[in-house]
C-alpha cells in the first residue's frame, strides 16, 4: 500500500511540468537538477553548487531546506526519511516572516513586490542597500515566528551576497529575477563562462 502511494506520488511530481507553473513553482524548479518534481537534499546540494555556493554553505542549505519543506510538501501521511520537496505541493512551504510577494497559491503579487521599494529602498528607487534589507526584514517579522524570521533572513542576506553590485547594492531586477527562478539560471552560466575562462 506505502509503495502504491509513493509511485502514485512520483508520477505527479512528473506530470506537474507538463502545464503551467506557478511563479513559486519556477523558483523552486531549478533545484529540481533532474526534472521529476521532486527535489531530494542532493539535487538542492547541486543547485546551491551551481549557482556559486562553497561545499559549506551548499550541504548546510540543503540539510536545512529539505527538512523544513519535505514536511510540508509531502506527499502522503508521512514524510520520507529522504526528505524530497514536491515542487507540485511547493505553495504549502511558504513561511511567514516574508514580502508577501507570493500568494498563498505561489503567485506572484506584482503590488507587494512594488511596495518592497516605496517602503525600503531610500538610497535607490531601483535596489536595497544592506541597512534597508535589514530595515524590510524586521519590518515584515511576524511576532514570535522565529524559525520564519531565521528562514526569510538566510534567504535574503544570501542573495544579498551572491548578487550585490560593487557599490553594495542589490537591484530591483535581481530580486525580481529571483521570484521567477530565472536568477539561479543566469548565475549557472555565469560561473561555467567563469570556469571555461579560467
Amino acid at each position: 500500500m506505502a509503495s502504491s502511494s509513493a509511485h502514485e506520488g512520483k508520477e505527479e511530481a512528473m506530470d506537474m511540468y507538463a502545464g503551467d507553473l506557478t511563479p513559486l513553482q519556477k523558483h523552486v524548479a531549478f533545484f529540481d537538477r533532474n526534472k521529476d518534481g521532486i527535489i531530494y537534499p542532493r539535487e538542492t546540494y547541486q543547485g546551491f553548487r551551481a549557482i556559486g555556493c562553497g561545499v559549506a554553505l551548499s550541504a548546510g542549505s540543503a540539510l536545512l531546506i529539505n527538512g523544513f519543506l519535505a514536511p510540508k510538501t509531502r506527499i502522503g501521511k508521512f514524510t520520507s526519511p529522504s526528505l524530497p520537496i514536491y515542487v507540485k505541493n511547493i505553495s504549502k512551504g511558504k513561511h511567514g516572516s516574508d514580502s508577501g510577494v507570493y500568494d498563498t497559491e505561489g503567485r506572484f503579487v506584482p503590488e507587494k513586490f512594488e511596495e518592497i521599494f516605496k517602503k525600503h529602498a531610500h538610497t535607490n528607487p531601483n535596489g536595497l542597500t544592506s541597512k534597508e534589507l535589514e530595515e524590510m526584514l524586521k519590518a515584515n517579522r511576524t511576532p514570535k515566528d522565529y524559525s520564519s524570521w531565521i528562514a526569510s533572513s538566510t534567504e535574503w542576506k544570501l542573495l544579498f551576497s551572491l548578487c550585490k553590485d560593487k557599490d553594495g547594492l542589490l537591484h530591483k531586477d535581481t530580486i525580481r529575477a529571483v521570484y521567477d527562478g530565472s536568477l539561479f539560471l543566469k548565475l549557472e552560466e555565469e560561473r561555467k563562462l567563469n570556469q571555461k575562462k579560467a
